[in-house]
């Protein structure tokens, strides 16, 4: 099974498809990401496709609903989760502004204030 990404306005994933490996291979039998794409624009009209991978094999991540698609990178960015996170140009992912604390507490980000708040005063559990 192949994966496409359905893009919009500002290269905004829409959707998430799945398509049949036979829908994608060319006359040789070989997958092919065109072939893909043009089957895709004509079973729905929509011109705007992009292969991604489930394992994340290709483009980064696996994208979903309000990513990002970056040309320049080519690779999926997950929807930005506050204004004041900037993106880590190595691992295309959002930073915040300082770093969550390395410890075994709950951290979660205020935007407000723009620190990271204790969400409580119990431990995570530790795994070993």
């Amino acid at each position: 099974m192949a994966h496409f990404a359905k893009i919009g306005a500002n290269f905004r994933v829409l959707d998430v498809v799945v398509v049949a490996d036979t829908d994608c291979q060319d006359a040789d039998g070989n997958e092919s990401e065109v072939v893909g794409i043009k089957f895709l624009e004509r079973l729905t009209g929509h011109p705007d496709w992009i292969q991604c991978s489930y394992n994340s094999k290709i483009r980064g991540r696996y994208p979903g609903p309000g990513y990002t698609y970056d040309e320049y990178y080519d690779c999926f960015i997950p929807p930005k989760p506050f204004p004041s996170w900037k993106l880590d140009k190595t691992n295309k992912d959002w930073e915040a502004p300082t770093a969550e604390p390395d410890d075994d507490y709950i951290w979660t980000w205020d935007e407000a204030s723009e620190t990271w708040v204790n969400s409580s005063t119990l431990k995570v559990a530790n795994p070993e």
